[in-house]
């Protein structure tokens, strides 16, 4: 058995979480934020067999692209603010980091 960790941004969540649901894997969702944007992530956490985490990784895959957004930087935290001018850079988010760790023992009350 496996534990797949993906971490997703929060506007594919309810995409991924309705196919995952579809597909018969049920999992656990938890509200996290990113460090780099400091936006709103979502935390998935799928118990799944060993011969089906190919099926999962495919379902993430196809929920979660990566997308271009404009964000302004936020001021430097030791530097002068007076020359700091803050402009638009494109960076890319979205899409998913996934882990895939062995599960020792799974139990279920």
């Amino acid at each position: 058995m496996k534990l797949v960790i993906a971490i997703v941004q929060d506007k594919d969540s309810n995409r991924l979480s309705n196919s995952l649901i579809k597909e018969g894997f049920r999992a656990t969702k938890l509200a996290s934020t990113g460090g780099f944007l400091r936006a709103g992530n979502t935390t998935f956490m799928i118990g799944v067999e060993d011969e089906r985490v190919g099926e999962v990784m495919q379902i993430i895959k196809a929920n979660c692209k990566i997308r271009e957004q404009m964000v302004t930087p936020v001021s430097p935290m030791g530097g002068t603010t007076d020359s700091y001018i803050p402009f638009p850079v494109e960076v890319q988010v979205g899409g998913a980091a996934v882990f895939v760790v062995p599960v020792e023992r799974f139990e279920h009350f």
